[in-house]
């Protein structure tokens, strides 16, 4: 394993010839404006490189001992002199060509970073609102999955109601330890990885509520845990109606009122046998 081990060129399934020899991924930045509207870090590629002059992703060829969130990372700074600070990676979009495939990662951005050509690949870098990257010449790969790729990239969240899944896991002696109870789901979920219609890696903030005698569960890497003061649902609604408006919020529970409730504040709710499902027969 060595740096610049997949320079190279290789062919798909298809017949085509791409520039990776272990596939390739890259940097799909967004941020939001205050209105709601999307905006997208695109590069514009050098004249002398493969499909020069369109428009596409700060990205290149992942090395051999590179997953995709980290290979992008390296091309955005390598190439448009982005750190991994002020972003959060969303997901994973996987466009595979058969034996060779490309990762678009996808990244909620606070701000419009700056960012300009760190090297000789790109001749221009910018935001673009999202109604105008249409109309730019695209890179074909970039073109080919874009429809798909921009259904994902509003920042997503799961709100768990966790007294009410974890009534319905039906742990054996659960009641008399909820605490315990509790600590155990959500260390559970925090190694899943959660499936999505569209991502083959899905990343959502996941923001768990517990209450009463779970109120003391302890923080869990990769979850934040919230701690009901008074109602668990209060708390829930709370939650989702600090959501921003282009968020979008999943709650699991089947609580109906509940339901109810942040469906009017335009969530969306799944109920917990969504979530246990994932967790597999042995975590049941």
């Amino acid at each position: 394993m060595a740096a610049k081990d997949g320079d190279g060129w290789a062919e798909c399934g298809l017949g085509h010839r791409h520039w990776g020899i272990h596939g390739a991924s890259g940097l799909l930045l967004v941020h939001h404006d205050p209105l709601g509207v999307p905006h997208v870090l695109m590069q514009k590629r050098s004249w002398w490189s493969h499909h020069g002059g369109t428009w596409g992703l700060p990205g290149g060829a992942r090395d051999s001992h590179e997953d995709a969130v980290t290979s992008a990372l390296r091309e955005a700074h390598e190439e448009a002199a982005l750190g991994g600070d002020g972003f959060r990676v969303q997901g994973v979009y996987l466009d595979d060509h058969g034996g060779w495939t490309f990762e678009t990662v996808i990244a909620e951005s606070a701000e419009l970073m700056p960012a300009k050509p760190a090297n000789s690949e790109s001749t221009d870098l910018r935001w673009l609102p999202l109604p105008e990257v249409a109309g730019r010449k695209l890179h074909p790969g970039f073109a080919a999955t874009w429809d798909r790729v921009q259904a994902a990239i509003r920042p997503e969240t799961i709100v768990l109601d966790v007294a009410n899944i974890i009534g319905a896991r039906a742990e054996h002696g659960w009641w008399n330890d909820r605490l315990g109870a509790a600590t155990r789901l959500l260390t559970d979920v925090a190694e899943l990885r959660l499936f999505h219609p569209v991502l083959s890696q899905w990343f959502p903030r996941v923001v768990a509520v517990v209450e009463g005698a779970a109120r003391s569960t302890p923080e869990i890497p990769g979850l934040q845990v919230v701690a009901a003061t008074g109602s668990g649902d209060d708390a829930i609604v709370d939650v989702v109606a600090r959501a921003k408006p282009w968020e979008r919020v999943l709650v699991v529970t089947a609580d109906r009122g509940l339901r109810e409730r942040v469906a009017e504040l335009g969530a969306e709710t799944e109920g917990p046998r969504w979530l246990l499902s994932q967790l597999g027969p042995s975590r049941l």
